[in-house]
């Protein structure tokens, strides 16, 4: 019985082994197009989103929506790894309107690559944290969700009122939840809490995808210089 139970343990070790091995792999694979869909984006004329800013973010929150979706569905077949990739481009392209107003800063471009290193850092603190105490952080996962439903609401709301105070509030609690995701996203892999290595890419690519934006708005309110 010990015996049968110890390599029950040490297969499923393995194979949450996999999964994370795996994720890792795929999470660096999705860096490929969403650096070429953010050069895409930057030559790209976004001014239609000044025209209609409401109507504008909408679509694009749900057109990301929808794309999560296609992803989740297709989790189990070779082309959730093919959606995940579109999905991971479109992010890329998504982020030409922030990198055009960074890079139009006299340090924009130092901005940029210290909201890269910045989100770098966090992330490899974090999920080596997660993986080498190997404690379970799945407690915080009712916390983050309530933070991350609040986070959206408000940031709804913020494409209305345009409060440039609440924008760098909502960017600075951004920060704090999405940092708070890698431990718990890591900390599911690692307990097996989460098995699908398409999935648990697609969860840790949106924390540092949304770390590095919020770092980056941060940056630019508070270090940008103006020409």
């Amino acid at each position: 019985m010990q015996y049968q139970t110890a390599t029950q343990t040490g297969t499923l070790a393995a194979e949450q082994n996999k999964v994370l091995r795996n994720t890792y792999m795929m999470l660096a694979l999705t860096m490929i197009p969403t650096v070429i869909g953010a050069s895409v984006g930057m030559s790209m004329n976004f001014s239609f989103m000044a025209e209609s800013p409401i109507m504008s973010s909408l679509l694009m929150f749900g057109a990301m929506m929808g794309m999560m979706f296609a992803v989740s569905a297709l989790r189990n077949s070779v082309w959730g790894i093919v959606a995940l990739l579109g999905f991971t481009f479109v992010a890329g392209v998504l982020l030409g309107p922030i990198l055009q107003v960074a890079l139009h800063l006299k340090n924009g471009a130092e901005l940029v690559g210290m909201a890269a290193g910045g989100t770098g850092i966090i992330f490899f603190s974090l999920a080596t944290i997660a993986t080498v105490t190997k404690k379970d952080f799945s407690f915080m996962g009712k916390f983050l969700f309530i933070g991350l439903i609040l986070l959206i609401v408000a940031s709804l709301a913020n494409i209305f009122f345009q409060i440039p105070a609440l924008s760098l509030t909502i960017s600075a609690i951004a920060v704090m939840i999405f940092s708070a995701y890698i431990l718990y996203d890591v900390s599911q892999i690692v307990h097996g809490g989460e098995t699908n290595y398409v999935m648990a890419t697609l969860g840790l690519f949106l924390n540092i995808y949304n770390l590095f934006t919020s770092l980056l708005h941060l940056l630019m309110a508070f270090a940008g210089e103006r020409e």
